[in-house]
């Protein structure tokens, strides 16, 4: 840790406060599946069970969704949160009569129930912490937890530019802090979702991968991916889409190392493999000792019942890309730039917080001179790609596997739901990679430039976090 640079710190301090100010300005259970996920945490925390998919939110949590209008507000921007005084006092009131309740079997945790436990065993700690004040005060202190994951994720991500272009110091600040200032990082390292601790797993994920490439795989380098390859399986279930581009670095760093280690390369791997592959056998018994399928519900994304491989590999085309000549039209709208583009840019609460339209074709343009930069820093030093050409192959399998597995996930829902799984949020994990995008982009306007472009992209993202932060309190509040 002392080898870390202060840079690297300032990051994860960023974007940690920058996720406490959207924890702040967010209402409570106005994130997707916070409900859910909170429900998961209590059920723990009190009962020392796991939940289920099945039944109805402890009287606690449904009072407090009750009083905060909570579901009249979601999805319906015309509606505002509580603001006067009689309906704070009853609030207050009524969760401090419900705060002494059990859970009377209340174990209900909705669509979060079929997650692993890890991010939600962490959150026990700050619920306990809070065990003398109501609910939503404890929502609060596991809130700030949160925020130190996504601090975690931006830190990593300043590790992995650091790792991915040696040579240009100074365009790591501009890759570390992009990524902390990413409003969407924030909104959701800002809420009781498992998704926060997601993002810093992955971005650790990706940092390993690159100090092993550049440096060379070591017992504990082998093990480390092993072991965050094994943490991130028991963090949520979209890891599994990244898992094969993590296996295929691990076998392509123990081919590399046999040259000069010879066996014990292998056994570096064999040992890593063990460690990554122990979450899903215990996974896979705990459901065949249940009767449940060997894979869970990870299983249905293999479902296609409604429809051919081909024609669910087409859905998934379409889900991110324009559609190819033969191809049944399944979407009406380009997905790129409604779905995927347009959600990072800014739908907030329960996707219904946006900014007019002029905003989303302005970040276009500048998204475009932001490629267009990166674009030319690339073929610049077209010459240095070659030898990391494995490196780089990994990086597309673990971006091309998370995207195949949300595309499968959502396509369960076809034609009922068009994309019940298209929100940016899915495709955070990904972060590091914008990091380094950032990076080159600055480094593409030239020595002498170089700099003045990273304070402007950073100043840009910097300007797109505080407006996002004001377009949530004038939905929420104004």
């Amino acid at each position: 840790m002392r080898r870390v640079p202060a840079i690297a710190w300032l990051c994860a301090l960023v974007a940690c406060v920058n996720a406490v100010c959207w924890s702040l300005i967010t209402p409570p259970f106005q994130v997707p599946d916070e409900p859910e996920d909170v429900a998961y945490v209590k059920v723990l925390a009190e009962a020392g069970r796991l939940p289920t998919r099945d039944g109805a939110f402890s009287v606690e949590e449904a009072t407090a969704l009750a009083d905060l209008h909570s579901q009249a507000v979601a999805e319906q921007p015309e509606n505002e949160t509580i603001s006067s005084r009689a309906q704070q006092d009853k609030l207050q009131h009524d969760l401090e009569s419900t705060e002494d309740l059990p859970l009377a079997g209340a174990d209900y945790a909705g669509v979060a129930a079929s997650q692993p436990p890890l991010y939600y065993s962490l959150q026990v700690i700050p619920y306990a912490l809070g065990e003398r004040g109501t609910l939503l005060e404890r929502v609060g202190l596991m809130r700030l937890l949160s925020a130190l994951m996504g601090g975690l994720a931006a830190l990593f991500a300043f590790l992995f530019v650091r790792e991915a272009l040696p040579r240009s110091p100074w365009a790591w600040t501009v890759g570390g802090l992009g990524v902390a200032l990413v409003p969407l990082l924030g909104f959701m390292s800002g809420a009781v979702n498992a998704d926060s601790m997601l993002y810093a797993v992955t971005a650790a994920l990706f940092y390993a991968l690159a100090r092993a490439f550049r440096r060379g795989l070591t017992r504990r380098r082998a093990l480390a991916l092993g072991a965050l390859t094994a943490v991130g399986l028991l963090t949520k279930l979209n890891f599994v889409g990244l898992a094969p581009g993590a296996l295929l670095g691990l076998i392509l760093l123990s081919v590399r190392a046999a040259r000069v280690q010879g066996r014990a390369a292998y056994v570096s791997l064999a040992l890593a493999l063990g460690m990554a592959a122990s979450p899903v056998a215990v996974y896979i018994v705990a459901h065949l000792v249940s009767g449940a399928p060997a894979l869970g519900i990870a299983a249905s994304a293999l479902d296609v019942t409604h429809g051919s491989v081909l024609r669910e590999l087409s859905y998934i085309w379409q889900l991110y890309l324009p559609r190819l000549p033969g191809m049944h039209a399944d979407f009406g709208v380009l997905t790129t730039q409604q779905i995927w583009f347009k959600g990072y840019v800014g739908l907030y609460g329960w996707l219904d917080t946006q900014f007019p339209a002029w905003v989303y074709q302005l970040a276009l343009i500048l998204t475009a001179l932001i490629l267009a930069l990166c674009a030319r820093s690339v073929l610049a030093n077209a010459a240095a790609l070659r030898p990391r050409v494995g490196e780089l192959m990994v990086y597309c399998v673990m971006c091309a596997g998370l995207l195949a597995l949300v595309g499968a996930d959502s396509y369960i829902g076809f034609p009922g739901t068009n994309t019940e799984y298209g929100q940016a949020r899915y495709l955070l994990p990904m972060l590091p990679l914008l990091g380094v995008v950032l990076a080159l982009a600055a480094r593409g306007a030239g020595r002498r430039w170089g700099p003045t472009a990273g304070a402007v992209i950073v100043m840009l993202f910097l300007a797109h976090d505080i407006f996002s932060q004001l377009q949530e309190v004038a939905r929420f509040y104004g």
